[in-house]
């Protein structure tokens, strides 16, 4: 079993910076494929960022040029470094470790952009 577990949520202002934090337990992390999703209130939940162990990574075109995802296996922990922040980022920030029938889901961050 693998504990996810997201932090670093918070209030910002628009144009401002955010890095959040996915961290899992267990030995088998760097081998994970590592998603952040989003979902803002009334609507669903959605696919920001992706990494896989293999150093791939795709991003939303929404925050394309704006987020940055990262991974230190060593720390079993993947970075999520949001920039100049807009109002419709905000959302509770998930984060998601999977590799075929394993699917982990941490509870979710708070993202606040205030305008």
């Amino acid at each position: 079993q693998v504990q996810v577990a997201e932090s670093g949520g918070g209030l910002v202002q628009a144009g401002g910076s955010r890095r959040l934090s996915c961290t899992a337990s267990g030995n088998i992390f760097r081998f994970l494929t590592v998603d952040w999703y989003r979902q803002a209130p009334g609507k669903q939940r959605e696919l920001v960022t992706s990494s896989s162990s293999g150093d791939y990574t795709d991003y939303a075109d929404s925050v394309k040029g704006r987020f940055t995802i990262s991974r230190d296996d060593a720390k079993n922990t993947v970075y999520l470094q949001m920039d100049s922040l807009k109002p419709e980022d905000t959302a509770v920030y998930f984060c998601r470790a999977r590799k075929g029938s394993l699917d982990f889901w941490g509870q979710g961050t708070q993202v606040s952009v205030s305008s």
